[in-house]
């Protein structure tokens, strides 16, 4: 019976010593004035002079929700609770009710979010919400300047997320993200032979 000798694995490193140099932090204090200094005379502008002069967002920024409207004006919403459910910070909250049959203008709806809210303070903005919705109706707009004066201004309803979509639709920053077509990714024709594949890496953001 022979035995192995078990060799060591683990190699305990030695705390490096310091001088008094780098015990003043002398190196990193040049460092730090070199850095200044260079920015300060290489002429070029390092400070955005917010608010007068505003940042420029780019087109997949996300920022505050909308709902959607659309041809007919309606929110585009069919209360399917996908966005909910995705929600990693659960500050989606939607109540649905069935589409009003007597009116001609919802008879191709089973159901519209009666209510549709979003804590603004509670959402991460992680756009879950939009890739989740099967009909496009929920986007993250450019809006960076979010304020409020109390918790409950935060709380974006029905109405509040729609007027969103007005201003937005209006002042010509839509989203790039979504838009896929009326019933949302789900109607992107498939490629044909003639067509070949879609090109590598499109998807829901191509």
């Amino acid at each position: 019976m022979t035995t192995t000798k078990k060799t060591k694995t683990v190699k305990w490193g030695d705390e490096p010593k310091l001088g008094w140099v780098e015990a003043m932090y002398l190196p990193a204090i040049v460092s730090g004035v070199a850095t200044a200094l260079k920015h300060a005379f290489s002429g070029k502008t390092t400070t955005r002079q917010y608010p007068e002069v505003e940042p420029t967002i780019p087109p997949n920024y996300r920022g505050v929700h909308r709902l959607n409207r659309d041809e007919a004006g309606r929110v585009k919403c069919v209360a399917c609770y996908m966005c909910q459910t995705a929600c990693p910070a659960n500050c989606i909250e939607i109540i649905a009710a069935p589409a009003p049959k007597d009116d001609p203008k919802w008879k191709d709806r089973d159901k519209y979010p009666e209510t549709f809210t979003i804590d603004e303070l509670r959402c991460i903005y992680c756009g879950m919400c939009e890739e989740a919705c099967p009909v496009d109706a929920i986007e993250l707009t450019s809006i960076y300047d979010l304020t409020g004066l109390t918790r409950q201004e935060m709380i974006y309803d029905k109405e509040k997320l729609l007027s969103v979509y007005d201003q937005t639709v209006n002042s010509g920053n839509d989203p790039i993200r979504t838009n896929r077509g009326a019933l949302g990714p789900a109607s992107l024709e498939a490629p044909t032979a003639k067509q070949g594949p879609p090109p590598p890496g499109q998807g829901r953001h191509g």
